[in-house]
């Protein structure tokens, strides 16, 4: 862990992200301020990063709009990890920009960049997108395709797609913290997340395998299956 006498200069540092509006989901509240056996989505997520050894700070960043129910989820959370949260913008790329802004005073030298709605990653996940810095910009979480694609118009079959070497991308996603920030000042806020921005700025990002557990919680269906895995294990 590296610090200065203060405890300014960090070596790893994780931006949450949490400014969505969840819409697919059908819900009035914001999907990552739901119930989640008995505690919200976001402070499992939250849980998850100021209790890893290897994450010197976490930053979320929210909605304007959403303090209020910020509030709530972090009211239990008593972690001198977690500082104030960053109010996002009109985009994803746009919110990550503004919280890396935020978490530039702590001079860090890695990020880890992770969406709210992901609050069932296994830990050892967060060390093994962090193991390859040191040979790269960056890594991210990431599992193969297996199922066969197709482009689908009008409800219907067209052509198929060619799966050989597709991953589908998850979070978390690691970076060094200044060459991603300088990424993002570059963008122009549309890219759909971190390594697109990235690849604009031609770093060099290394694909880590993930994890089925680290689903994305988009859905009713998402939130039944991430509650049964809960009451499971």
């Amino acid at each position: 862990m590296l610090r200065t006498e203060r405890g300014l200069h960090m070596k790893n540092v994780a931006l949450i992200v949490a400014a969505g509006r969840g819409s697919r989901m059908m819900q009035s509240m914001p999907k990552q301020y739901l119930p989640l056996n008995n505690k919200m989505i976001l402070t499992h997520t939250i849980n998850l990063f100021t209790s890893h050894e290897s994450i010197d700070v976490v930053m979320v960043v929210i909605n304007k709009d959403d303090q209020f129910l910020y509030d709530k989820a972090v009211i239990d959370i008593n972690s001198p990890k977690l500082l104030p949260p960053e109010y996002g913008g009109y985009t994803r790329a746009v919110s990550v920009r503004l919280g890396l802004a935020g978490l530039r005073n702590k001079s860090p030298q890695n990020v880890i960049i992770h969406d709210a709605a992901r609050p069932l990653c296994p830990p050892n996940l967060l060390d093994a997108v962090l193991d390859p810095l040191s040979s790269y910009d960056g890594a991210f979480a990431a599992l193969p395709v297996i199922d066969a694609l197709w482009k689908i118009d009008n409800g219907c079959a067209n052509y198929s797609i060619n799966r050989e070497n597709v991953w589908r991308a998850q979070t978390p996603q690691a970076f060094n913290f200044h060459k991603i920030f300088a990424a993002h000042l570059h963008g122009d806020g549309s890219a759909k997340d971190d390594v697109e921005v990235a690849l604009l700025s031609k770093l060099n990002i290394k694909a880590i395998h993930g994890s089925e557990v680290n689903f994305k919680i988009t859905t009713p269906e998402d939130l039944n299956r991430a509650a049964a895995y809960l009451e499971d294990n």
